[in-house]
């Protein structure tokens, strides 16, 4: 009976041995995911194995996945009959290609050049060869280092105060963290600071000169770091008082050299005014010389024409002011 058995399992195992082969697979099982910085090069592997079974023409295939399930897929690139056709996508036209010059001799890697960040995405890789169908999805992050990091002081730099020291990059992809050392000695921070690692703000509280120093940020995430240096000078109070005492005795010096002009300008004007006035009285008081009669003035013409004080001798003078009358006759000329 041992002997019957015997020979029914070596059958059972001869059968078993001579069954249909597996079909086509992907030998690349690992990696699924690939993390990269912005401007790096990345190779996205994708190996397989045929079987004798696979009999119809090898068709390979890379596409993009994208994240709304109701779009299409987008092909990149593409091996079939033999050739590489590598025009289908524009965006990475130029930076993608196949690992291999000859795919079909089992691996179609994909090598993605100069990373950007709108890589970002999940990545497919299919092999066809009838009847074999297989496919493998790779997610690909890119990230962006952080980059153009820039560090400032906010806050009066005077002992006694409260300063806070800043520290951001125009550049980086999330999640971005931040330190902050002293450039000098231990690189120890005052006991009497905070950090905030996800704002960059360095909050110094009730500082004195000893806090005096050059100050290092470092901006980093998870595929590179940034830095940037900030000087803090801290300086005694300013003199309060003397600026106080200062300013008063300055208003004080304008007040006085207003008054001055004011009550010069008043003076100047009186005196003006005044000049006037005496002026207008004195050609009040001049009284017009009085009228004369034709005769009268005739006779006093005539009188002024003949010489010597004969001339005065042929009429009489009339008191004060009166003027000779008209009936006044010459006494013979002689």
């Amino acid at each position: 009976m041992e002997l019957p058995l015997l020979l029914l399992s070596l059958c059972l195992g001869l059968l078993c041995s001579t069954g249909p082969t597996k079909s086509l697979t992907i030998t690349s099982l690992d990696h699924s995911m690939f993390e990269k910085a912005q401007g790096e090069n990345v190779t996205l592997p994708c190996t397989f194995q045929l079987s004798e079974e696979d009999k119809g023409p090898l068709d390979i295939e890379w596409v993009l996945v994208p994240t709304d399930k109701n779009k299409k897929e987008d092909l990149i690139i593409m091996y079939v009959a033999d050739r590489i056709y590598d025009h289908y996508y524009g965006a990475v036209t130029g930076r993608m290609r196949f690992t291999n010059s000859d795919p079909s001799s089992g691996d179609a890697s994909l090598n993605i050049l100069n990373l950007k960040a709108t890589d970002t995405g999940t990545y497919k890789c299919k092999v066809k060869k009838t009847p074999g169908v297989q496919s493998k999805k790779i997610q690909l992050i890119v990230l962006v280092k952080p980059a153009r990091t820039e560090c400032s002081i906010e806050g009066s730099q005077e002992t006694g105060k409260d300063v806070i020291l800043k520290c951001a990059s125009q550049e980086g992809s999330p999640l971005l963290f931040y330190d902050w050392w002293r450039a000098s000695g231990t690189l120890r921070l005052p006991t009497a600071s905070i950090v905030n690692r996800n704002t960059g703000e360095l909050l110094l509280k009730n500082v004195s000169q000893e806090y005096s120093d050059i100050y290092h940020c470092v901006a980093s995430n998870r595929v590179g770091m940034d830095e940037c240096f900030v000087e803090l000078r801290i300086t005694p109070p300013a003199n309060t008082a003397g600026i106080i005492a200062g300013a008063i005795i300055g208003t004080l010096l304008c007040l006085s050299v207003l008054i001055f002009l004011i009550y010069y300008w008043r003076k100047k004007h009186r005196e003006k005014k005044y000049e006037k006035e005496v002026h207008h009285d004195i050609i009040e008081d001049v009284l017009p010389p009085k009228s004369c009669s034709s005769t009268a003035c005739s006779y006093i013409g005539s009188s002024h024409s003949s010489g010597g004080s004969s001339k005065k001798e042929g009429y009489t003078k009339t008191p004060g002011s009166q003027v000779p009358r008209e009936d006044f006759k010459h006494a013979p000329g002689r």
